[in-house]
């Protein structure tokens, strides 16, 4: 039986006596012919969430710009304050049913996003700020930690005895405007905000490009960086033939060139770690993979699969060379094989300078390449020798689906094969277009303002299908293993804005009945795509979907994860009859911005990541 969803919810929203007295900031709503770019400040407000929430509108008055400007911010509101001992959150609606799963569900994701000396950062460099939710049915209580990841950053940008934050990492997506700009060469910086994984007994924090956090998972203390990969030992680089590979090319000496420099000047770790994993169950393993870090300038991939048993023993590793420029956020396997979606990019000369610099992110180094209108799909073997009397695949030939599409989450993917050994692969993803898609725009963020743009995220009606939106693949190969076809669809039809695709981890990698995703409702018109309001529960045998939405002016960021000011976890939403069943209150001096991706840990039975069971929602103050 796969799971049902629950959710965590909002609170309605406070009255007001005014809006605030700010130039009205103009959205894109489809009396406009084209996209409007209005900023929102994502610096450190001059009065506090409490006072701010005094100046917006009456919810239930109707939409305007002046408070979809003051939600949109207070998705990004950074939170300072942390409680080491758990808080027992007050019940403030129904009840929480006896057979509710108990266990702590974990949610990982930025908590700050402005120092105390002017400088701002992307949501996506801000510090990672752990959440922990216990939930105990037999005794219908809910308790409620946060805390910092203390990340070698972290230790270097907080004083631990004033408390004061002064930002000395510039990161990947940022540029220091109240410290060090110019020859900053802090770039990676570690913030392990992305995921949460619990394996083995043990709870890690993970972020895109460096080693995860080992966290004490009673506590949220951290322990310290965990090598998962680096110091492995790995099975040798493979050429066709099976020999050791040794490349005399002009980008094997350019990567040797490049190796000592990204390390000893930027402290680029030569293999770097995705923060997307997968939990194959049914052999117990976790499976992991990495980049290597001159890849960023080059145009090839080399990627490293790794797959670990409950006590971290790598029972394999497999590394293959894709003469592709890509960049790869999230992946898919099935019984044989491992999946990617090639993202194209290329180097940005231009922006490489400046970022070199210092005078830009690090990020517009590189630059989306939408040169043609199909998108790659690698199908890599994951078990080369299991059937050696088979006629193998090249897999440096990617299946190139008829759609271009930039993949952001995998849900899940599986593969069947009929007697004539014919296989048949389905994935479920989220994708969007490479003409919405910017490295330096995630969220709306403008690092030259240090402001967020709601616009980057809504765009004007019939632009709908360039947002996130969630895609099934399926791809039918011959006993050969030649393409017979390749076909991209909407799932179950769904045409919506959403992201954050996930299902029940009992079922990764084989055949799956739902995907639960984040969603809009489109009910608003000033942010009619994003934040999320709405859980939706696609049924990919019957093609039926159930869809809960938080109401107006709340939001829901999925994976499941988030929630601002307004805090309630609560449970067993259906999203047939939309019936909420309890609500649990997080104190509001421990309201927290923006999650990402969370991890759900049950105390009976052996932890694996089930997060499509529990979702957090927001709503703006």
């Amino acid at each position: 039986m796969q799971a049902k969803a629950c959710h965590l919810l909002p609170t309605k929203l406070p009255a007001a006596a005014s809006p605030p007295k700010l130039p009205p900031p103009t959205y894109n709503t489809p009396q406009h012919n084209t996209i409007s770019r209005a900023a929102i400040s994502i610096a450190a407000p001059t009065t506090t969430p409490e006072e701010l929430s005094t100046t917006v509108h009456d919810p239930v008055a109707p939409d305007d710009t002046v408070t979809a400007f003051w939600d949109y911010q207070f998705l990004f509101v950074s939170q300072r304050a942390e409680t080491a001992k758990p808080i027992a959150l007050r019940l403030v609606d129904g009840v929480l049913p006896n057979d509710f799963p108990s266990g702590t569900y974990y949610l990982t994701g930025p908590g700050l996003f402005s120092d105390d000396h002017g400088s701002t950062v992307h949501p996506l460099d801000g510090h990672g700020y752990l959440r922990a939710f216990k939930i105990d049915a037999a005794r219908g209580k809910v308790e409620f930690m946060a805390r910092y990841i203390e990340t070698e950053a972290q230790a270097e940008e907080r004083d631990p005895s004033t408390g004061e934050w002064r930002f000395t990492h510039r990161g990947p997506f940022s540029v220091l405007k109240g410290g060090k700009m110019v020859g900053n060469t802090k770039v990676m910086k570690n913030v392990a905000n992305t995921s949460v994984l619990r394996w083995g007994g043990r709870l890690f924090c993970l972020w895109e490009g460096g080693d995860p956090y080992e966290i004490e998972g009673q506590t949220l203390t951290t322990v310290g960086k965990f090598n998962l990969a680096s110091d492995r030992k790995m099975s040798p680089e493979t050429d066709d033939d099976g020999g050791e590979r040794f490349t005399a090319d002009f980008l094997g000496v350019a990567a040797k060139i490049l190796k000592p420099i990204l390390h000893g000047v930027f402290k680029m770790p030569p293999k770097r770690l995705l923060s997307h994993y997968k939990i194959d169950v049914k052999r117990n393993r976790l499976l992991i993979m990495s980049c290597n870090a001159e890849d960023m300038l080059l145009p090839r991939s080399n990627f490293t699969f790794y797959e670990f048993d409950s006590n971290f023993k790598l029972l394999q590793s497999q590394e293959f060379n894709i003469p592709d420029h890509m960049m790869i956020h999230d992946w898919a396997f099935t019984d044989s094989h491992y999946i990617l979606f090639g993202n194209r990019i290329k180097l940005d000369v231009a922006g490489s300078m400046t970022a070199v610099f210092g005078l830009s992110p690090m990020i517009s180094a590189l630059s989306l390449n939408p040169s043609k209108s199909t998108s790659p799909i690698y199908l890599l073997p994951r078990f080369p020798n299991a059937q050696p009397n088979r006629l193998a695949r090249d897999w440096r030939v990617p299946i190139e689906a008829p759609s271009q599409m930039w993949v952001l989450h995998v849900a899940n993917a599986f593969e069947e094969k009929n007697l004539n050994g014919n296989l048949h692969i389905q994935i479920q993803a989220s994708s969007c277009s490479y003409h919405w898609f910017n490295f330096q725009k995630m969220f709306g963020y403008d690092w030259q303002s240090g402001r967020l743009d709601p616009s980057m995220m809504n765009l004007e009606q019939g632009q709908e299908k360039l947002l996130p939106h969630l895609v099934q693949v399926n791809i039918s190969l011959d006993a050969k293993g030649n393409c017979q076809e390749c076909r991209v669809n909407d799932l179950n039809q769904w045409n919506r804005p959403s992201d954050f695709p996930v299902i029940n981890q009992d079922f990764s990698g084989t055949k799956n009945t739902y995907v639960y995703a984040a969603s809009s409702s489109g009910s608003r018109q000033a942010l009619p795509h994003f934040p999320f309001d709405t859980v939706v529960k696609l049924d990919t045998v019957d093609k039926s979907t159930h869809t809960w939405s938080t109401g107006r002016r709340r939001f829901i960021v999925c994976s499941f994860n988030t929630e601002v000011l307004s805090c309630y976890p609560g449970s067993k939403v259906d999203g047939r009859k939309n019936a909420l069943v309890a609500r649990f209150e997080v104190p509001r001096h421990l309201n927290f911005p923006l999650g990402f991706h969370g991890f759900w840990a049950p105390h009976t039975q052996v932890s694996r990541p089930i997060a499509q069971e529990f979702a957090l929602s927001a709503s703006a103050p």
